[in-house]
């Protein structure tokens, strides 16, 4: 026992040696410490580079809808907010649950079942795309009725189907990164903005199709993302030893999914909505307070990249030492994860303020509000981090009840009020939303150092899979019968799901009718 443990101390010594050859640190920083640090490392600089790869295929979108007229600008730009309001943010949270079952499973060594998650996700994400469908194809009326232009809201039909290709590329990257499998997510995304640079220029410009092309090459872009990784999983079989065929098994079991899935869903959604409402807000006072506020959600979305690195890499290693049964290495994921969100958060703040627009009108209100921004992004990266160590836990109703208190009870009453009441105008906004994530990552701090770790690694451990057997019966009821069917027949699998989706497709033709009426009668008053 004494040569094992002595291996293993030199196994880490080694490790962390590939990272820190100063001697100050070697003295001041535990191995074990180290160690941790140079893991969460060599996940979060890829991981940053990839989300800013994938930041940039709306961008090159952006950049050449702008060629085509302001029509189509403005009517990108509101199929963008609609279907990340509506749609994208459900989908994301939903797909989060695949993030806590995939690390707590693979780091219990059950490698099989990782692939019946990922069957069981990637089903479940199909199914929510088709009531998506539906409120798209029924978006435009709704629009329209909202005093919306029609050649704005058209642009919704022509790219719906890029929310298939989106989700399941957020699959993907959850499937292999909470594997500690990293750079073909990097690898595809730089090759996806080379094609998509390329397709948007042959669709709008050699092929003049205007809007039509402009949509295509935005779904093209997601469908590129999606291919070029499943394609790297493929050709270097990085699925063999967890992926096991499409199984019935994936059918089962739907409850224990979606008690992580609804919670996750709704912390995503809250967090999100906060700064549309806050856009909605800037535009009821002037174009120059909208254009600053759109500024700083620019600048604030490059910088979030950073807490959102650290946050997939915590998800990823919690996940795993809870699911070995290792709660130390829980704990000091978690403390190395704020640790160095802390440091380099804190560091970086001032820099922030370099990066804005030359004009004289909006960079004095953008200036001001980077006052209060640079102090809330060192809170909410904190919040961003024990986000993720609740996601590595199974925890998401943590964050889901805090982000509904703190940013609609908490931050969004205060910002109105000192918007409109105290006439602080847009920096009211950042100041309510300061006061809210100072809260949040307080009381994530407090919550973490006192959750019991010995407990909550022995409820994933004993679960053998991350999930915990005969929790919640949603979802399950349709399936009793399930285990009748042979483990692994591809083709009676299939024909459930197409018996699924017949149904849902008949019950979003049923609910057509009232938004076509609704469609005539604006159209009659138009």
């Amino acid at each position: 026992i004494q040569i094992g443990g002595w291996t293993g101390a030199l196994d880490m010594e080694v490790t962390s040696n590939k990272l820190f050859f100063c001697s100050w640190v070697h003295h001041r920083v535990p191995v074990a410490h180290r160690e941790e640090l140079y893991h969460i490392l060599r996940m979060t600089g890829p991981l940053l580079l990839s989300r800013i790869l994938n930041y940039l295929l709306p961008f090159v979108v952006t950049m050449f809808c702008g060629r085509l007229g302001n029509a189509v600008m403005a009517g990108y730009g509101l199929a963008s907010a609609t279907i990340n309001v509506t749609t994208v943010a459900t989908g994301y949270g939903l797909g989060l649950a695949c993030d806590t079952l995939v690390s707590q499973t693979f780091g219990g060594k059950n490698l099989r079942q990782v692939g019946v998650i990922l069957q069981r996700s990637i089903i479940i994400l199909m199914l929510f795309c088709l009531p998506c469908w539906g409120l798209l194809i029924n978006a435009q009326s709704i629009l329209l009725c909202l005093g919306q232009e029609p050649e704005v809201s058209s642009y919704l039909h022509l790219i719906m189907i890029l929310l298939q290709a989106m989700f399941l590329h957020s699959l993907q990257v959850s499937y292999l990164q909470n594997q500690g499998i990293i750079l073909p997510q990097l690898y595809a995304a730089a090759l996806a903005n080379l094609a998509s640079g390329a397709t948007n220029y042959i669709l709008i410009y050699w092929l003049d199709l205007g809007v039509g092309g402009s949509a295509a090459a935005n779904t093209l872009s997601q469908i590129y993302i999606c291919v070029f990784l499943f394609a790297y999983i493929r050709w270097k079989k990085l699925h063999v030893k967890t992926w096991g065929g499409w199984s019935v098994e994936s059918l089962q079991e739907w409850g224990s999914y979606m008690k992580l899935a609804l919670p996750s869903a709704l912390m995503k959604c809250f967090e999100w909505w906060v700064y549309e409402f806050g856009g909605f807000f800037a535009g009821m006072l002037s174009e120059d307070e909208l254009a600053a506020q759109h500024a700083v959600i620019m600048v604030a979305y490059i910088t979030y990249m950073f807490p959102l690195g650290i946050q997939a890499a915590a998800c990823a290693r919690v996940g795993n030492a809870l699911g070995a049964g290792d709660s130390s290495r829980a704990i000091l994921t978690s403390k190395v994860s704020l640790g160095l969100a802390g440091l380099v958060l804190g560091s970086s703040k001032t820099v922030i303020g370099l990066i804005f627009t030359s004009d004289e009108r909006i960079i004095g209100l953008v200036s001001q509000l980077m006052n209060a921004y640079c102090f809330l992004q060192f809170f909410d990266g904190l919040v961003c981090v024990c986000t993720g160590i609740f996601l590595g836990t199974g925890k998401q109703k943590i964050p889901a009840v805090a982000n509904f208190i703190g940013y609609y009870c908490v931050g969004l009453t205060l910002s109105v009020t000192l918007m409109f009441a105290a006439k602080l105008r847009v920096l009211g906004f950042w100041v309510g939303l300061l006061v809210c994530v100072v809260l949040q990552s307080s009381f994530y701090i407090v919550v973490i150092f006192r959750l019991n770790w010995e407990k909550v690694t022995e409820e994933v451990y004993s679960s053998g899979s991350g999930v915990t057997r005969g929790s919640s019966v949603l979802l399950q009821w349709p399936f009793h019968k399930i285990n009748r069917i042979k483990s692994r027949n591809p083709g009676q699998l299939i024909i459930i799901i197409i018996i699924i989706i017949i149904i849902i497709i008949i019950i979003i033709i049923l609910f057509q009718a009232p938004f076509k009426a609704l469609k005539v009668t604006v159209q009659d008053k138009i």
